[in-house]
């Protein structure tokens, strides 16, 4: 994210994990399922729209797909720029995005072997929000 450039003075990341619980429901097993190509095209511009809004000298984004398990990473997202600020900025404004419209379908799995599809939470879509309000 920085090797060649001398001027980053931050790399912002976030490491997202499985979790064994959700709404106070058991979780197993995680399986998400994609669109190859129509994801990673979401992918890449939800990371131009960043760059377009700071002064960023890197964005990474990698977003694991299939069967995971609890404490399995799911997504890492890291961002390079000369200031903390913008770096800190554009990684929250892409987990916000990743949370709410990025096309991955989600699907839990308990214990017992019973499946629920996961939907975005209103506290997500309100974080997303503060970014897209004029999209709104």
């Amino acid at each position: 994210m920085r090797s060649q450039c001398a001027h980053v003075g931050a790399v912002a990341s976030f490491l997202g994990t499985v979790r064994d619980i959700n709404d106070d429901l058991e979780v197993s097993d995680l399986v998400l399922e994609h669109y190859p190509g129509m994801t990673e095209r979401a992918l890449e511009r939800v990371a131009d729209e960043a760059i377009s809004r700071w002064p960023l000298a890197g964005v990474s984004i990698v977003h694991r797909v299939g069967h995971l398990r609890p404490t399995d990473q799911i997504v890492l997202v890291a961002v390079a720029s000369a200031h903390r600020g913008d770096a800190l900025d554009a990684c929250t404004f892409i987990m916000d995005y990743l949370k709410t419209h990025a096309p991955f379908w989600k699907k839990e799995v308990d214990p017992e072997g019973n499946a629920r599809w996961v939907d975005a939470r209103e506290s997500d879509e309100v974080a997303r929000r503060r970014w897209f309000a004029e999209f709104d």
